[in-house]
């Protein structure tokens, strides 16, 4: 096999449960036991919720386009397609109970988002580790894995630790570490921990966090042309949920994917505080083919096709976005005032000086409360907690280092290599 044919990523072996159950699966007609057509998805979710109004029609193209890519290009497992029937009815479940809120309680647009403070980058650039420590500050509101996942009804501020919805979440995103135990060193998985946006916005069906659970072309294409302003303005309309009965002085947000729509982004959030993290592009690459195979091979064992997602792992497409968000900084259409930079290299250095360039930067005041908080964190988290995430950087990669040279020198990125 030449170098150009060779895989980026090879996957590790399946616990030896879920192999057998994959196997014995595949003696089944996997479509007609665990179906993944339009009508059996919309009956199950109306059925579970007694609602039927889903509200605007702009949902249903991308779950049209997704559904029927899931069929002819995922290569489920029996796993795979139980996982992805489980998410779906959830995200048509969370869009019916959402649309039935605001027709029960309108005022909820009312609730004002000031200035959220939006974290972007590369994935694994340190975007997850400064959200982390950011949302130490008492000050700050970040939505959580189990209220992403199911807003409604509102969170109240008296139940908000004893929410059953906690375990419901608990249980659905620890199973990720059960299917795949090495992606626990990748990422942590919890129902009561920071949240991206791409969950936020699965009830649009036009989201990141969908495409990255299955090697789906057609859906990821679909995503990468869709008008993206529907989308926030969902997003932020549950957070309008989120805060009704239990207020947040600011929000505290982040997925790496913003960093592609912030000309969106700040559309409908003129006053965001955006943070973008910098790395060496080269270790994020890496670091994300062997996170993104992982994540892919919890649900089909067809083998990893980089191709399929460049923007974040290939040199080209990569490099293009990066000179992307420097032109539009140039241009103004991201003005220097919204915008602070983060070097991962700062972060692990003096973490607290990074954070309070931060908070400097958006005038800020950083509390004594939220400096020990954060110190705290710190302390109680070493890196490598849950293990180390190995992976190694290919030769075909280190070669697209003239591609981020620009970058590089502008934000003072080191190589890690």
């Amino acid at each position: 096999m030449s170098e150009s044919d060779s895989p980026l990523w090879t996957p590790p072996p399946h616990p030896e449960w879920l192999r057998a159950m994959n196997q014995e699966g595949s003696y089944f007609n996997l479509a007609a036991v665990v179906p993944l057509d339009e009508a059996s998805l919309i009956e199950h979710a109306c059925r579970a919720t007694g609602l039927d109004d889903f509200g605007d029609e702009l949902w249903r193209q991308p779950f049209r386009v997704l559904v029927k890519a899931l069929e002819e290009e995922a290569q489920l497992t029996l796993m795979g397609r139980l996982m992805a029937r489980s998410d779906i009815i959830l995200w048509l479940s969370t869009r019916l109970r959402v649309t039935a809120t605001l027709r029960q309680h309108p005022e909820i647009l009312d609730e004002k988002i000031v200035a959220p403070m939006v974290i972007v980058g590369l994935p694994r650039s340190g975007t997850s580790i400064l959200f982390e420590l950011l949302a130490q500050d008492p000050d700050v509101g970040v939505p959580l894995m189990w209220e992403a996942l199911q807003p409604c009804p509102p969170p109240e501020a008296a139940t908000y630790a004893s929410d059953p919805r906690i375990k419901q979440a608990d249980d659905l995103f620890t199973q990720w570490n059960r299917v795949a135990p090495e992606f626990a060193a990748m990422h942590e998985m919890r129902g009561d921990i920071p949240a991206e946006c791409g969950l936020l916005m699965a009830g649009t069906f036009t989201s990141d966090h969908i495409a990255s659970l299955h090697q789906t072309h057609s859906y990821s294409a679909w995503c990468l042309d869709a008008d993206f302003q529907p989308v926030y303005e969902y997003h932020k309309t549950v957070l309008q949920i989120l805060q009704w009965k239990n207020p947040r002085t600011r929000w505290l947000l982040k997925a790496p994917e913003h960093q592609v729509h912030l000309d969106t982004l700040l559309q409908v959030y003129p006053d965001a505080r955006i943070v973008q993290t910098h790395r060496d592009p080269i270790k994020c690459m890496a670091s994300t083919t062997s996170l993104m195979g992982t994540l892919y091979y919890m649900r089909s064992d067809q083998p990893f096709n980089a191709q399929l997602f460049d923007n974040i792992i290939m040199g080209d497409a990569t490099a293009q976005r990066l000179e992307h968000v420097i032109a539009q900084r140039e241009q103004g259409v991201v003005p220097a005032a919204n915008i602070v930079d983060s070097r991962y290299q700062d972060l692990l250095d003096d973490p607290m000086a990074c954070i309070a360039n931060i908070y400097t930067h958006f005038d800020i005041a950083l509390s004594a409360s939220a400096r020990a908080r954060m110190v705290d964190y710190l302390a109680q988290k070493p890196q490598g907690k849950f293990g180390q995430h190995s992976y190694t950087v290919d030769a075909r990669k280190a070669r697209d280092r003239p591609m981020f040279r620009r970058y590089q020198n502008l934000y003072n990125v080191p190589d890690e290599l």
